[in-house]
């Protein structure tokens, strides 16, 4: 098989969509790879800039976290989102990275109290429209 080959058989299982403007936090932008693995898992990669730090939300919050709807209509806990220094970075950056054996159909990221929750209680700060 040729490289070019690899290469687009690789891209074929990649899906990249954009969040949706928040009311929340309107000036958050960012995207949400997912990638499929030749060993049927799959890779989340999500890069956001312009998150505002939860506790300057309305109510102020402690975290925000990520959560995926898959395809079997079930709501996932990902994880927290973190930046390279402190919570987000000076410019309001952050990045997140995870790997699933679910096939996620909607990507969103609530800002919480708590990080060890199973199902969303906060706000939805971003959301994926389904893939």
């Amino acid at each position: 098989m040729s490289i070019v080959a690899v290469l687009l058989a690789s891209e074929s299982c990649s899906r990249k969509t954009n969040f949706l403007t928040s009311t929340e936090v309107p000036a958050a932008q960012g995207d949400v790879k997912v990638t499929k693995s030749s060993n049927n898992n799959f890779e989340i990669k999500i890069s956001i800039m312009h998150l505002a730090e939860p506790d300057r939300l309305k109510p102020p919050k402690e975290t925000y976290l990520v959560w995926m709807e898959t395809e079997n209509n079930l709501t996932k806990n990902l994880g927290q989102i973190e930046s390279s220094s402190g919570f987000l970075s000076k410019k309001l950056k952050a990045s997140f990275k995870t790997v699933t054996p679910f096939n996620p159909v909607k990507v969103f990221i609530t800002a919480e109290d708590e990080t060890n929750i199973q199902y969303p209680r906060g706000i939805v700060v971003l959301s994926t429209g389904n893939f």
